[in-house]
C-alpha cells in the first residue's frame, strides 16, 4: 500500500508564527506544530495507534559549524569517554569532532576528490570490526584520466584511520572498493551512500543515475541502482544477478533508482531507502531483493519540463513507493531511532528520523510490521538539514552549506 502525503494551504498568519521560530542561536526551542495534513490508508492509522501519539518537543544545542558538511559517523566509546564523532566536507575534508569540547581535529591522508555541483566528498562508515582493524569506508568523485577528466563518478575506498587520540590522525592503506561505471559527464545525482547490513557481512551502497534516467533499466552499467557487496568488495554468491561473476550485473541489488540518499536497516532487518523524486514524487521505499523500483519508467512526479511520468500504479511489475511526497521533501539522509542508554526521545523508538533539505524539516516515519509506512509529523528546523544520527538514544543533525552547525537535539 502508497501512502500519498500532500500539504493544503495554510493562512499567510500561521506561515508567520512558524517562520519566526527559526532556531537562530545555540539553545533554541523548535516550533513542532507543523505537522502537514496528511492522507493515510485506514489500516495504517489503525497500526500507528498502537505507537504513542505525542509529539516530543526538543530544543538544539550546537557544538560546531562546517563548510558543505555532508555525512558523519560515531566513533566506539566506553561509558566515561566523550562522543566523538567523523564529520565530511563535500569540499574534501574530514573531521573528528570531540561532543564534550566541541573541537576539531582534521584527518589527513583523505584521498582527492572532484569538487562541484553535487560530487565530493561523501560519507563514511565504520567497518564492522572498527575496534580491532581501525578500518573506515569513504565515499566520493573522482574525475576521469587525461582526455577524460571532464567525466565524474563515485567510489568506495576503504583505509585505516590511525592517530585517534593524537593531533595529527590520518587515513593510511587506502585501498579501493567500487567505483560508478561508466564515468559521465555532470556532477549530479552521485548518492554513495554507505550501509553495513546488520550482520557486518554486506556492504550496501546506493549508486545514483547521474542525472541520465536510463542507466537505471540498463544492466552493462551500475548507475541507479543499489550495490552490495562483501566488506573486501567481492561479489556475493547469492546477489540476485549474480549468474556470471564477471558481468557487472553481479553486484546489484535492486535497480531502478533515481537518487538514493538515505539507507537504514530497521529493527526487524528490512532495508529501507528514501529517494529524491524529480518534480514532486520523492520516494520513501521498502528494498526487496532483486526488484525494479520502476525509475524512469514511472514516477508519481513530473518531470521538470512539466511533461507527465506515468504514476506507480500504471505499471504493477515495478515495486512502487511506500510513501511519496508533492511537493517534495528533498530527502537527504536517514536514521533509525533507538533507545540505547540515553533514550531522550522514547516516543520515536523504531522510527525513521529522515533529513529535509528543501522541507528544511526532520521527518518523522513509522514502518509498519505489515511492510507500510507512513509519515507521523515533521518538525520546521528553520534550514537544509543534510545528515541525521541516532547515537545510542541521542539525536545529532547537520545542517547543509557554508557554516552548516552540528547540533544536539535535546528533549523538552
Amino acid at each position: 500500500m502508497t501512502t500519498i502525503t500532500k500539504r493544503i494551504n495554510v493562512p499567510l498568519s500561521i506561515v508567520a508564527l512558524l517562520f519566526s521560530a527559526s532556531a537562530c542561536s545555540n539553545s533554541t526551542t523548535l516550533n513542532t506544530d507543523t505537522t502537514p495534513p496528511t492522507i493515510k490508508a485506514s489500516d495504517d492509522a489503525a497500526n500507528s495507534a498502537q505507537k504513542s501519539t505525542n509529539k516530543p518537543e526538543f530544543t538544539t544545542k550546537e557544538f560546531a559549524t562546517f563548510n558543505e558538511p555532508w555525512a558523519m559517523a560515531a566513533l566506539p566509546k566506553t561509558a566515561n569517554d566523550p562522543l566523538k564523532l567523523l564529520v565530511t566536507q563535500k569540499t574534501g575534508e574530514l573531521f573528528i569532532v570531540d561532543t564534550q569540547t566541541s573541537n576539531k581535529t582534521q584527518v589527513d591522508g583523505v584521498p582527492s576528490v572532484a569538487y562541484g555541483g553535487q560530487g565530493g566528498l561523501g560519507d563514511i562508515v565504520l567497518a564492522p570490526d572498527f575496534a580491532t582493524s581501525k578500518m573506515v569506508y569513504i565515499s566520493y568523485v573522482e574525475a576521469g584520466d587525461g582526455p577524460d577528466n571532464n567525466t565524474f563518478g563515485a567510489k568506495v575506498v576503504k583505509a585505516k584511520l590511525v592517530g585517534l587520540d593524537t593531533d595529527s590522525p590520518s587515513l593510511q592503506a587506502i585501498t579501493p572498493i567500487w567505483q560508478q561505471t561508466p564515468k559521465v559527464k555532470g556532477q549530479g545525482h552521485y548518492s554513495h551512500r554507505l550501509l553495513f547490513s546488520p550482520d557486518g557481512q554486506y556492504l550496501y551502497i546506493s549508486s545514483g543515475e547521474r542525472q541520465k534516467k536510463d542507466p537505471s533499466q540498463d544492466m552493462t552499467v551500475n548507475l541507479g541502482k543499489i550495490i552490495r557487496l562483501n566488506a573486501d568488495g567481492s561479489v556475493p554468491k547469492d546477489n540476485p544477478f549474480a549468474g556470471n561473476t564477471g558481468n557487472i550485473a553481479s553486484q546489484f541489488w535492486t535497480i531502478g533508482h533515481r537518487n538514493v540518499l538515505g539507507m537504514a536497516f530497521d529493527e526487524s532487518g528490512r532495508l529501507w531507502v528514501n529517494e529524491m523524486g524529480p518534480r514532486g514524487g520523492d520516494e520513501f521505499n521498502l528494498i526487496k531483493k532483486g526488484n525494479n523500483y520502476g525509475w524512469p519508467v514511472v514516477s508519481n512526479g513530473r518531470n521538470y519540463s512539466g511533461t507527465d511520468i506515468p504514476d506507480h500504479d500504471t505499471r504493477p511489475e515495478f515495486e512502487p513507493p511506500k510513501i511519496t511526497w508533492t511537493p517534495v521533501i528533498s530527502p537527504s539522509s536517514m536514521s533509525i531511532y533507538s533507545a540505547g542508554n540515553q533514550n531522550n526521545f522514547p516516543e520515536w523508538q523504531g522510527d525513521a528520523l529522515m533529513s529535509g533539505l528543501s522541507s528544511k524539516a526532520l521527518i518523522v516515519v513509522d514502518m509498519k510490521e505489515t511492510g507500510d509506512a507512513s509519515e507521523r509529523y515533521r518538525y520546521d528546523m528553520g534550514a537544509r538539514i543534510r545528515n541525521v544520527l541516532t547515537v545510542d538514544g541521542e539525536v545529532w543533525v547537520l545542517e547543509d552549506g557554508d557554516s552548516g552547525r552540528l547540533l544536539q537535539l535535546l528533549p523538552k
